[in-house]
C-alpha cells in the first residue's frame, strides 16, 4: 500500500534518482533507502512510496543545483531524466558513472571531464504511434508506464526533426485500419528525412498508394517497411571524411552529428603511427572511413547492409590505402588472438552489452595499442577488467556526452601494452 513520507536525499543514483532515506535515518542503510525520481541531493522532499520507489510529490527544500527544465512534458516523458539539474552537477554525475562502474571492478584510471557533443541535437529518432478513437498519437512514453505522451515538438531533436511527430501521424494515418500501434524511426540526413515504419502489419495496395502520397506531401527522401525500402525518392547519403556512404534502411547511427565527429576525434587522436588498424563493430565505418586514407584497414560487422554500404564508400573512394571488409559475428565468432597479430591498433565499437568474447581475445593477443568505444559503462568495466588482467595498461578514460539530459554516457577508453 502506497505511504506518504518526508525524505532527504543524499545523492543521486545511476538514473538520475535522487537516493533518499526517512528524514533523520542513517543515510547508509540501504534497506531505507528509497529512489525518488526528479529530486535532488539536500532536498527535502514529499515523496508517496510503493516498496523502494516513490513518486515525488512536492519539494520542501529545494536544492540550489535545481534549474527549470526547458521542455513542458519533462516529468511525464520518460525520455529526459536530468533537465532540472544545474550543468555543473550534471557534468559531475554523468562523469562520475563512469568513475564509479570503473572503480567497482577495481580499475585505477583517472576519468576525464565530460564532452559536450550534443551538438544542434540527436539525428535519430523512434516514435511510438497510437490510434485511438479516431485519432493518430505519436510521441514517447511516459515515465514508468504505457501511456502514450502525444507531442507536438521535442526540443532535444536537431532542427531537422522539429516537425518529426506531426510527419509521423501523417506517415502513420493510411495503416490506421490494420492495426492499432507501430513504431515509426527517423534519421535526419542531408538529403532528408529517412523513415522505417516497424510492426504495421500486412500492407495492401491502397495504403501504398496512400504512403506514397504522404511521402510526397513531407518531402520525405525514403520510407522503409520494417527495413525494406517501400518508396525512395532520394537516396540518403552520409559524408564520413571525404568518402560518401550511401545509408542502409534503418541504419545504426551516432545519435549527433557531433557525437560521431568527436568520437571519431578521440579513437584518432589514440592511434599514434599505426600502420594497419583493425576496426571491429564498425556499422557503416565512421572510423574506418576516416582512416582508410592514410592506414590500411580491416573492417568487421555483423550487419550485412553496413558492411555492404562501407564497401561501396571504398569502391568510390581515391587514394586510400588497402580496405578489408567482413560479414562477421563478433559475440560468437570474434577475431582470435592468433587473428589480431597482424594489427598495430584494434578498435572495437560493440553494442551495450559489450564484446566480453572479443575482449577476452584482446587480452591474450599482442596488439599494442586497443581502443573500446562504449554506450555503456558497467560492460566497458567488465571489458576493461578482461584488457587489463591480460597485460595491458589502461590509459584513459573519456566520456562523452551525446544523449544529453540522460542517464546514457559514451566513453573512449585507450589501453596499452605494457
Amino acid at each position: 500500500m502506497p505511504v506518504d513520507l518526508t525524505m532527504r536525499v543524499s545523492k543521486l543514483g545511476r538514473h538520475c534518482d535522487g537516493v533518499a532515506t526517512v528524514d533523520g535515518t542513517d543515510n547508509h542503510d540501504n534497506q531505507k533507502q528509497h529512489f525518488v525520481p526528479y529530486a535532488l541531493p539536500g532536498e527535502l522532499v514529499r515523496v508517496r512510496t510503493v516498496g523502494k520507489r516513490a513518486r515525488l510529490l512536492d519539494v520542501l527544500k529545494p536544492s540550489k543545483d535545481r534549474v527549470n527544465p526547458f521542455c513542458t512534458h519533462f516529468g511525464q516523458c520518460g525520455g529526459c531524466t536530468a533537465q532540472h539539474l544545474h550543468s555543473g552537477p550534471y557534468r559531475i554525475w554523468k562523469r562520475g558513472m563512469v568513475q564509479t562502474a570503473l572503480a567497482n571492478r577495481g580499475l585505477d584510471v583517472e576519468v576525464d571531464d565530460l564532452i559536450d557533443a550534443h551538438g544542434d541535437g540527436r539525428r535519430r529518432v523512434t516514435l511510438h504511434v497510437r490510434f485511438t478513437r479516431g485519432r493518430v498519437l505519436a510521441g514517447f512514453m511516459q515515465a514508468h508506464s504505457r501511456e502514450l505522451i502525444d507531442l507536438e515538438i521535442c526540443p532535444i531533436l536537431t532542427p531537422a526533426l522539429h516537425d518529426a511527430p506531426q510527419i509521423a501521424r501523417i506517415l502513420a494515418a493510411p495503416f490506421a485500419a490494420g492495426t492499432q500501434q507501430l513504431d515509426i524511426a527517423m534519421t535526419a540526413t542531408p538529403d532528408g528525412l529517412d523513415c522505417d515504419i516497424r510492426d504495421c502489419g500486412n500492407i495492401g495496395y491502397d495504403t501504398h498508394v496512400a504512403l506514397a502520397e504522404r511521402t510526397e506531401q513531407c518531402d520525405i527522401a525514403r520510407v522503409s517497411i520494417d527495413g525494406i525500402v517501400a518508396l525512395e525518392r532520394r537516396k540518403p547519403v552520409l559524408s564520413i571524411g571525404n568518402l560518401r556512404v550511401p545509408l542502409p534502411p534503418a541504419c545504426f547511427l551516432q545519435a549527433t552529428n557531433l557525437g560521431e565527429e568527436t568520437l571519431a576525434r578521440l579513437v584518432l587522436a589514440g592511434i599514434g603511427n599505426a600502420k594497419k588498424i583493425a576496426d571491429l563493430f564498425c556499422g557503416v565505418g565512421p572510423f574506418a572511413l576516416r582512416l582508410a586514407p592514410d592506414t590500411a584497414i580491416y573492417a568487421a560487422d555483423s550487419n550485412q547492409a553496413a558492411i555492404a554500404a562501407l564497401s561501396e564508400a571504398i569502391r568510390h573512394g581515391k587514394d586510400l590505402k588497402p580496405v578489408t571488409t567482413e560479414v562477421r559475428d563478433l559475440f560468437r565468432n570474434p577475431l582470435y588472438r592468433d587473428d589480431l597479430k597482424p594489427f598495430d591498433v584494434v578498435i572495437f565499437n560493440p553494442a551495450r552489452a559489450g564484446a566480453e568474447a572479443q575482449a577476452t581475445e584482446l587480452a591474450a593477443s599482442t596488439v599494442p595499442v586497443v581502443i573500446c568505444v562504449s554506450c555503456d559503462p558497467a560492460s566497458l568495466a567488465r571489458d576493461a577488467a578482461l584488457l587489463v588482467a591480460g597485460g595491458y595498461r589502461f590509459e584513459r578514460a573519456m566520456p562523452v556526452d551525446q544523449f544529453k539530459y540522460s542517464p546514457h554516457v559514451e566513453t573512449v577508453a585507450v589501453f596499452r601494452r605494457n
